[in-house]
């Protein structure tokens, strides 16, 4: 009867963790992983808990405790970044992050002892990297995706400049955070465990606002302030990193700065390129062939694969070669363009702009809708109707396409819904008219 109980517990996460538009396919690896963070009771109390945000109120009402006890528990949770919490000078809200970006990154950004971390890497290796299907799920399903590169600066041109915007520099990203944390890089901690880790700085993964003030607080990452955390964004592009940060414009929570070899979000790319796992930059790079010298620099410089050397056909040297870009692999990311000794490489903006979230609240419910997932999202807090929160949801609805709107509408079988898009349709095309 107890093990069915363990079990049961476990599972119930499970359940939990899958109404995310970013789920946790069931695996007996994905068990022995929550294993080792949560114990049974814990796992069963988080399943309670809603998609959102929330208060401790809000969590003894789920877990029929009271109050203070129901606080006492979230704030353990936190102390082992398995909740987010943040505090607005009244009341503290707590959410429960997916497990990527979110509590699987946050177990491996610092060194522990009460975790067995050795074996912790090896079932993340596994279950992400052998068994595919989380990041399968988590990069290479629906058109909107957790995260995007954001371009090397040092190589955009004076031109550039010009047509670059503010959400797409990272340096830009830094100076605007409320709180900067830095920690460990989950990728390559995981791959040093397993003797695979490159030689790319460890102690240089970025953290923002509400998810930096939880991650520092707690001892997951340590404070810094925008000078260093620039130093350590030149550091990074010193070493060929990519920044990969949350596929949003305002308010990012992250940007990891990432090798080609250790990184699952550059190695996913590789895996599903066809599926465009990783949102690209607006630009792409400009080889000048003639003054390529076929040096080889961009192809090891390049984190996906983008880059490869061919024949440059030229009569006079016939074993010449030449760069030759693949653009449906490409990020964009610029790098490299530094890599390049001849400067035979520069960025032109791409002739379609990539289209970023404004925020991360629109982001979830975009992949909620490409997902089926849109009904957990609104229904997600089964023992208390949120008016406020459902509003907010049908806010970014009605801010959609109109194919996305229609995915939306099915989804929930809402004559309410359908009708609010027909009215917001004909109100633009009224708009539109005038």
């Amino acid at each position: 009867m107890a093990h069915h109980t363990v079990t049961s517990g476990y599972q119930s996460l499970v359940e939990r963790l899958n109404r995310f538009p970013q789920g946790a396919p069931p695996s007996g690896l994905l068990f022995k992983i929550l294993a080792m963070l949560l114990s049974e009771r814990e796992a069963a109390l988080v399943a309670l808990l809603p998609i959102k945000p929330f208060t401790a109120a809000d969590a003894a009402a789920a877990w029929k405790m009271p109050e203070a006890e129901a606080r006492a528990q979230l704030d353990a949770l936190a102390d082992r970044a398995l909740l987010l919490d943040a505090h607005d000078g009244r009341e503290t809200t707590y959410t429960l992050p997916p497990p990527m970006a979110g509590f699987f990154e946050f177990s491996m950004m610092r060194v522990r002892d009460d975790l067995d971390q050795h074996l912790l890497a090896e079932l993340f290796f596994q279950y992400l990297n052998v068994e595919e299907e989380f990041i399968r799920e988590l990069f290479a399903t629906g058109e909107t995706h957790l995260g995007r590169a954001l371009v090397h600066e040092p190589a955009l041109s004076a031109e550039n400049h010009l047509h670059v915007l503010d959400y797409e520099r990272a340096s830009e990203v830094i100076r605007t955070a409320s709180a900067i944390g830095i920690g460990t890089c989950y990728c390559r901690h995981k791959m040093e465990h397993k003797g695979r880790a490159c030689e790319a700085p460890r102690e240089i993964c970025m953290t923002f606002n509400t998810t930096a003030g939880s991650l520092v607080r707690h001892g997951f990452a340590r404070r810094a302030d925008a000078v260093e955390a620039l130093d350590l964004l030149d550091v990074a592009y010193g070493h060929g990193l990519v920044q990969f940060g949350e596929n949003v414009r305002e308010k990012v929570n992250f940007i990891c700065n990432c090798c080609g070899c250790c990184c699952e979000a550059m190695i996913a790319h590789r895996r599903f390129s066809v599926l465009h796992p990783v949102h690209t930059t607006n630009f792409i790079p400009e080889f000048d062939h003639e003054a390529c010298a076929g040096c080889g620099n961009c192809v090891t410089a390049c984190p996906v694969e983008a880059v490869g050397l061919v024949s440059a056909h030229d009569p006079r040297r016939p074993n010449r070669k030449r760069a030759a870009l693949d653009e449906s692999l490409c990020l964009g990311c610029g790098v490299c363009v530094r890599g390049c000794s001849q400067g035979a490489i520069t960025l032109r903006p791409r002739e379609e702009r990539v289209i970023t979230p404004v925020d991360s609240a629109l982001r979830v419910v975009l992949m909620a809708v490409e997902r089926g997932k849109l009904a957990e999202l609104i229904f997600d807090r089964h023992y208390l109707a949120s008016h406020r929160a459902m509003a907010a949801i049908l806010g970014a609805i009605l801010r959609f396409p109109p194919v996305k709107q229609a995915m939306a509408s099915k989804q929930m079988g809402s004559r309410y819904l359908e009708s609010l898009m027909r009215s917001r349709l004909a109100q633009r095309a009224v708009a539109s008219d005038h």
